[in-house]
């Protein structure tokens, strides 16, 4: 996949701070608070900074974590993954595969049949009803 690259100038231009500081800067919204963790109109959610579909509606499930989460990716190639070290724990980071926005990330205690959970920040993603 041919990546997307742009400039810090160029990012701020597209997001909203909330968006940047989660997609750029690797942040992380509240539980409970993004417009999407609640959300459950069919449709497919998409990167927020360059639109690649990322998650179906039919696969999300309420995980009780109060972020949205999601029981695989629309393709296993639309996301990477990474090893995330950060506050003290080990966990694997879900990133854009065509542009690297952080995205949240992935664990192994989501349901049947895959057992994975996705969990995603709000933020990170556009939704486009079906």
């Amino acid at each position: 996949m041919e990546k997307i690259i742009k400039t810090d100038a160029e990012w701020r231009a597209i997001l909203t701070p909330e968006q940047y500081r989660i997609t750029r800067c690797h942040g992380t919204e509240p539980a409970f608070c993004g417009g999407l963790w609640d959300h459950h109109e069919p449709g497919t959610y998409h990167c927020v900074c360059c639109d690649l579909p990322l998650f179906e509606s039919s696969t999300k499930f309420d995980s009780g974590t109060g972020w949205p989460s999601w029981r695989h990716p629309v393709d296993p190639t639309h996301l990477e993954e990474r090893i995330d070290r950060s506050w003290g724990m080990v966990r694997t980071e879900v990133l854009c595969a065509r542009c690297d926005a952080h995205l949240g990330h992935v664990f192994p205690d989501g349901p049947p049949p895959g057992g994975m959970r996705y969990c995603i920040n709000s933020a990170a993603l556009r939704f486009r009803p079906a």
